[in-house]
């Protein structure tokens, strides 16, 4: 095998594939990067069992072949080449030089012979707005829960309903919700997907125009494939049914307060430094104005106020300060609601819908809804 590549398009490739790949994994053959040298140029794959990522790009190819090689090494050595072109040959030892200006490094092959197939998908799909489904992805997937305890709170939920495409995620204390615009197969279709995969999908397609998702297999090895350009994602679905947490969002809105997204921010910011972690920072809504007060037992305390408009009653809650503010990062509008929802038990706190406002009185254009469980307050 021998071929000759672009530096900057190779080490983007390499980068790329290896991005989805565990720091430690506990079969080392799962850290190669498979090369497939042919009369298209070159083909780099990464899989792991879960999830796959796979790009081609144009190379001269003198030799074909396939090889495996270490794929961290390699993007880190592809990284650092001259700006030159690179030559990668298979020496008749058996390894693998690299070859780039004055520089030359040789890797040990990997048996390709044990590599698992990179699995192929072909099934339902249709195609979403990449910098929607960026923009959505960012919204929800950082909702799911970290602890693999249970592991369908994990996972970010796509809904495909006629036209659109809808993204759930929670992890017990808050839901995070988004519909993007779908186009393609509008049969009912759902899929979990591991939330960290999808935040590599989001940051890596967020830009290319579109991306074509494919729905595939069936029983214990049901996969999902993300594909934009040269470049495909596919992953292993989390199995497990995902709470019925649509039924939590309120059909009524009436009360609510419309604060500045920035200065509520800026005020939680500060006013949360004296709170012991975790510890609920307490809210008091009033007809012009939200006061936020916090107490870090006798060392410290903090307040602030800033300006608000409340239609309905006074309230008086306790919200996760990190929690508020990750759903005022993920909003991209200038003015915030929330809205405070009604309980049927009287002993139960009701959650606070966070949506967006482009101004004091008119509604967000998107579809992004946050409810926020409030914690329990020390009377």
């Amino acid at each position: 095998m021998r071929f000759q590549v672009n530096r900057d398009v190779f080490s983007e490739a390499v980068s790329f594939v290896v991005k989805l790949l565990p720091q430690r994994n506990p079969q080392p053959i799962l850290a190669g990067v498979l090369i497939e040298a042919g009369d298209e140029g070159l083909t780099l794959s990464a899989f792991d069992y879960e999830a796959s990522a796979r790009t081609t790009i144009e190379a001269t190819v003198d030799e074909p072949g396939t090889i495996l090689v270490h794929g961290r090494l390699l993007s880190d050595i592809a990284s650092r080449l001259p700006n030159a072109p690179i030559e990668i040959s298979v020496e008749e030892d058996g390894g693998i030089a690299v070859r780039c200006g004055s520089a030359r490094f040789t890797l040990a092959a990997m048996p390709v012979e044990e590599y698992p197939s990179i699995p192929e998908v072909s099934g339902t799909s249709g195609v979403v707005p990449a910098e929607d489904f960026g923009t959505a992805i960012a919204q929800v997937a950082f909702a799911a829960s970290r602890d693999d305890v249970t592991p369908v709170l994990t996972g970010v939920q796509l809904e495909v309903s006629e036209n659109t495409l809808s993204l759930v995620a929670t992890d017990r204390y808050r839901v995070s919700l988004r519909d993007v615009p779908w186009d393609g197969e509008a049969a009912a279709q759902t899929a979990l997907v591991p939330a960290r995969t999808l935040q590599e999908v989001g940051k890596t397609f967020g830009h290319a125009g579109t991306i074509q998702i494919s729905f595939s297999g069936a029983g214990d090895r049901e996969i999902i494939a993300f594909t934009a350009g040269n470049k495909t994602v596919t992953s292993l679905l989390i199995k497990g049914n995902f709470p019925p947490v649509r039924r939590l969002f309120p059909e009524q809105t009436d009360h609510h307060a419309v604060v500045s997204t920035a200065d509520l921010t800026e005020a939680v910011r500060r006013v949360a430094l004296v709170l012991d972690r975790s510890a609920p920072l307490r809210f008091t809504f009033e007809t012009s104005e939200v006061t936020m007060d916090a107490s870090g037992g006798e060392q410290a305390r903090a307040s602030e106020s800033v300006d608000a408009h409340l239609n309905g009653e006074e309230v008086t809650l306790g919200l996760n300060p990190q929690y508020l503010l990750e759903a005022l990062g993920a909003l991209k509008s200038e003015f915030v609601r929330v809205t405070f929802t009604s309980s049927d038990n009287a002993n139960k706190l009701s959650p606070v819908l966070i949506t967006s406002q482009t101004s004091v009185d008119a509604a967000g254009l998107d579809s992004y809804k946050y409810l926020l469980q409030p914690n329990l307050l020390l009377r």
